[in-house]
């Protein structure tokens, strides 16, 4: 079968991955479906908890095109939220007081020219407010140079990956210059406070694994992030979030490519644990694309799997149907709930 392109994702892409999920690369069955795996562990249907979080992706432009990327952002991409849609999301924000997290997305987020402008306005609503930060967008224009400043005016929790604590493996997976200039980043955003103990400015990184097989425990892995990255560069951080990679997008077509896709699935299915599925984030968040549409988590909106309810725009936001749907989960589940799970705030069991 013909790998897909690492490009735009259409809807006619999305449909062709849920088909790979569904029946492998060559056709044959998965042993067993997640929807089964789940019903097994007498957990499906999968249903929302307490809703808390909405995960924003609010643009998929960015300056850099990861190997590992499920948004498959880049430079050229064109999606970008409106200030209209933003303020879609601001109301529902300011008339539902449990929703008191927001971590926005992109892309790089910022490339957003309404991306300050949101934040702000989020600040007002008294919103804990995330921001999934490349770090390189820090030093690739001086339009961003500030950024740090930015961040800690409004008490901003940045989220940044960092692949690995050397720079081949760093560079390999994000492209060449990555590791420094993320390195440059670390140290602009330490220097302000960030990632310091007693400072409240949190500044936690993300490690992704760079091929086919599952990530290490979170606690040994951040030990050593911490001891390499204080000694080799002075840099502090406050912890290191463990994600799995799932199994669509830029790393589905790397797996088909590279004749991994069936084994990686089967490691997956075999370290499927109960417990990680009991706490999977899409129970507490729910992830809002930059054209407003509603979906359970940030990977399902990648493969064009909106809610399954009516609710399923934020304009019209209705958090009782939202509350009472089913989870709409395939395959690609199998990531957040292998070993110790996975969500974008790290391991979950």
């Amino acid at each position: 079968m013909k790998s897909l392109k690492a490009q735009h994702h259409s809807l006619a892409d999305a449909r062709a991955q849920l088909a790979i999920l569904a029946y492998g690369q060559d056709g044959s069955t998965i042993p067993i479906s997640f929807r089964d795996k789940l019903a097994q562990s007498q957990s499906y249907p999968l249903k929302p908890g307490q809703i808390d979080t909405l995960q924003i992706n609010i643009g998929k432009m960015c300056n850099q095109t990861c190997k590992h990327c499920h948004v498959d952002a880049g430079p050229d991409r064109k999606e970008i939220m409106t200030a209209e849609t933003m303020q879609q999301c601001l109301d529902v924000l300011r008339q539902h007081e449990q929703l008191t997290v927001v971590d926005i997305t992109g892309g790089a987020p910022e490339m957003n020219p309404n991306f300050r402008w949101f934040v702000e306005q989020l600040t007002r609503l008294d919103k804990q407010v995330i921001v999934r930060c490349n770090l390189t967008i820090i030093v690739a224009n001086k339009k961003y140079t500030d950024l740090p400043d930015f961040y800690r005016k409004h008490r901003v929790e940045v989220v940044s990956s960092l692949p690995f604590y050397a720079q081949d493996r760093t560079d390999r997976q994000r492209g060449d210059g990555v590791f420094d200039a993320s390195i440059r980043a670390l140290q602009l955003l330490n220097r302000i406070g960030y990632g310091k103990e007693g400072s409240g400015l949190k500044l936690n990184l993300v490690y992704n694994p760079s091929g086919a097989f599952l990530p290490s425990g979170q606690t040994a892995l951040e030990k050593s992030y911490k001891e390499v990255l204080r000694q080799r560069f002075s840099i502090e951080f406050n912890e290191l979030f463990v994600i799995t990679n799932m199994p669509i997008s830029r790393f589905l077509d790397y797996l088909l490519m590279s004749g991994n896709y069936e084994s990686y699935m089967e490691k997956l299915i075999h370290a499927y644990n109960p417990a990680a599925a009991a706490n999977v984030m899409c129970r507490n968040t729910l992830s809002v694309g930059w054209d407003g549409y509603l979906y359970d988590c940030d990977f399902n909106q990648m493969l064009e799997l909106k809610v399954n309810c009516e609710s399923q725009h934020i304009r019209e936001f209705n958090d009782q149907m939202l509350k009472e749907r089913e989870i709409v989960v395939e395959n690609h589940c199998y990531g957040c709930t292998a070993g110790s799970g996975s969500s974008c705030g790290g391991t979950i069991a």
